[in-house]
C-alpha cells in the first residue's frame, strides 16, 4: 500500500469526491469466489483495509463513515462464498449472483445483479434466451447477459440496499 500512496497523494489530495469515486468503482470491479467462510471474511477485510489506510491518509478526518460502509458493501457483494466449479453458493442450491456497479451522471451508481451462471458460460456473439442484442463500442452487434435484478440510481455514498447476499 505504501507504494502506492504518493500516486493517489498526487492526483487525488485536491478532491475527496474524486477519489470516492473512483475507489468505489475500483472495489466494485474485485470478484471472487471461495469455498471457505473464513477465507471470505479475511478477503474482504484485507481489501477493506487497504482502501481504508489510503482513504485515512489522504484525507484523516474528513473522512466518511458514508464511504466507508459503501465500500464494506460493494466488497461484500462482490467476494462471495460458493464453489467456481459448479458455479452455486455454498449450499449448493442457488446459483452465485454477482453485483454490476455502473457510475451514472457523477454521484449516482447503478446496480444490476447477475447469475455467475451466465457470465461463465456467456458468448457475446451468440444470443441466448438470457442475453440482451446491445452495439459495442465500435458499432458491432453483441449479446450481454441479462441481469436477473435491476436496482434504482444511488448515491455512491448511500448504498445501503435491503437486500445483502
Amino acid at each position: 500500500m505504501e507504494i502506492f500512496l504518493p500516486l493517489f497523494l498526487k492526483k487525488y489530495h485536491s478532491s475527496q469526491h474524486e477519489f470516492e469515486r473512483t475507489a468505489l468503482l475500483a472495489v466494485g470491479s474485485i470478484y471472487g469466489v471461495e469455498l471457505l467462510k473464513d477465507n471470505v471474511d479475511v478477503c474482504v477485510e484485507r481489501l477493506y483495509k487497504i482502501v481504508n489506510d489510503i482513504y485515512a491518509k489522504l484525507y484523516k478526518d474528513r473522512c466518511k463513515d458514508d464511504f466507508k460502509k459503501s465500500i464494506q458493501f460493494v466488497l461484500e457483494r462482490n467476494i462471495l462464498q460458493g464453489d467456481a466449479l459448479t458455479l452455486k453458493k455454498s449450499d449448493g442450491k442457488e446459483y452465485i449472483i454477482f453485483s454490476e456497479w455502473s457510475l451514472v451522471n457523477g454521484k449516482m451508481i447503478k446496480r444490476r445483479d447477475f447469475q455467475f451462471m451466465d457470465l461463465a458460460e456467456f458468448n457475446p456473439k451468440t444470443p441466448s434466451l438470457w442475453s440482451i442484442t446491445e452495439k459495442s463500442d465500435t458499432g458491432e452487434m453483441v449479446f450481454s447477459p441479462m441481469p436477473v435484478k435491476e436496482f434504482p440510481l444511488m448515491h455512491y455514498l448511500k448504498l445501503d440496499y435491503e437486500d445483502t447476499k
